[in-house]
C-alpha cells in the first residue's frame, strides 16, 4: 500500500513518548497537577473517562486546558471519540488549536481512517494558523479488524508517530475474558507492537488498571518492553515515573552498546570480519 496522505509532514515536537499519561479533562484538579508528573506525553481525554451526558461540556474544558496549561518538556495530546461515535468531528473542531501536538484516534480500524484524520487535520491547521502537519496522529489500536489492519493503520499517514494497543477493549471486541496472566491478549500485543516497529512509530503499551502495586507494574513494563514496546499509556503519576525509568536505557545497557561497537570497529570492520567474539558471546552485523 502506498502512503495516502504524502504532503503531511511529521508532527509532534516532542518524540520520545516513555511515558503519555491520560487526563479526564472534566476533573480540573487532575488536568492543573499533570504538568508535574513528569510524563513525555501528556493525553487530555475525551473519551472513556467522559460519560456520555458530559461529552459535549468536556470539548470547551480541553480547548480551556490546550491554551493554558504551562507547557515544560512534554507533548500535549487529546483522545477523541472512535469515528462509529459520531463524536469525533465535533471533537476534532473544539480541540485543534495553537499548542495542541497530537490527537490519539481511538478505535483506529483502518489506513482510510486515519487518512481521513489526516485530511481533516489539514483543514484544521490551515483554519487556525497551525504550521501544516504540525498535529500527530497516534492510532489506539483496540479491537479485532484494527488489529489486522495494524501495519497499515500505522503507515497511512507521516503524521503518525506512534500507536497504542488498546487491551481491554480488544478484549471485550473478542468476547474474552481478562485474566491476570495477560496471555489471552498476548498475540495482539506483540503484533502492535511489530506493526509499529516495522513502520518506524513509537510502539506504546496498553494502560494497566493497577496504579498502586510497583512489583507488578515494574515487572508488565518490563515484559511490555521486552516485545518492542517503548513506552507505556499511564493512568497514574505513579505509573508514569516506572515507565520513564523501565523505557530508558539502563547505564549498564548503555555501556555495554558502547563496548560492543568498539569492539566491533576495532576487531571485526577494520579486519574484514563480520563476527567477534566479545566476553564470550558472538557480535555480528545486526547486532553491531
Amino acid at each position: 500500500m502506498s502512503d495516502l496522505a504524502p504532503e503531511a509532514t511529521p508532527g509532534p515536537e516532542y518524540t520520545v513518548m516513555r511515558s503519555m499519561m491520560t487526563v479526564p479533562v472534566i476533573v480540573q484538579r487532575f488536568v492543573d497537577k499533570a504538568p508535574a508528573a513528569g510524563a513525555d506525553a501528556i493525553c487530555l481525554d475525551l473519551e472513556d473517562s467522559i460519560p456520555p451526558a458530559e461529552k459535549a461540556a468536556a470539548r470547551p474544558l480541553a480547548r480551556q486546558a490546550i491554551e493554558a496549561m504551562p507547557r515544560s518538556g512534554f507533548a500535549l495530546y487529546v483522545r477523541v471519540n472512535g469515528y462509529a461515535t459520531g463524536l469525533t468531528e465535533a471533537d476534532l473542531a473544539a480541540v485543534v488549536r495553537p499548542g495542541l501536538d497530537g490527537i490519539v484516534l481511538s478505535k483506529a480500524d483502518s489506513a482510510e481512517m486515519i487518512a481521513g484524520l489526516d485530511a481533516h487535520l489539514g483543514r484544521l491547521e490551515a483554519e487556525h494558523g497551525i504550521e501544516a502537519g504540525h498535529v500527530a496522529i497516534v492510532p489506539l489500536i483496540e479491537t479485532a479488524k484494527g488489529m489486522m489492519e495494524a501495519y497499515d493503520v500505522c503507515r497511512a499517514s507521516p503524521r503518525v508517530s506512534g500507536a497504542i494497543f488498546g487491551a481491554e477493549d480488544f478484549a471485550t471486541d473478542m468476547a474474552i475474558k481478562r485474566t491476570d496472566t495477560a496471555e489471552e491478549v498476548l498475540w495482539a500485543r506483540n503484533m502492535v507492537a511489530v506493526a509499529c516497529h516495522a513502520a518506524r512509530i513509537a510502539a506504546i503499551d496498553t494502560p494497566d488498571p493497577n496504579y498502586s502495586d510497583e512489583t507488578h507494574l515494574r515487572r508488565e513494563m518490563t515484559k511490555a518492553k521486552s516485545l518492542g514496546y517503548t513506552g507505556k499509556l499511564c493512568i497514574h503519576p505513579t505509573q508514569v515515573q516506572i515507565a520513564n525509568e523501565i523505557f530508558s536505557p539502563a547505564e549498564d545497557e548503555v555501556a555495554e552498546a558502547r563496548a560492543i561497537v568498539a569492539a566491533f570497529e576495532r576487531d571485526g570492520l577494520a579486519k574484514g570480519i563480520a563476527a567477534i567474539a566479545v566476553d564470550g558471546k558472538m557480535i555480528d552485523t545486526p547486532i553491531y
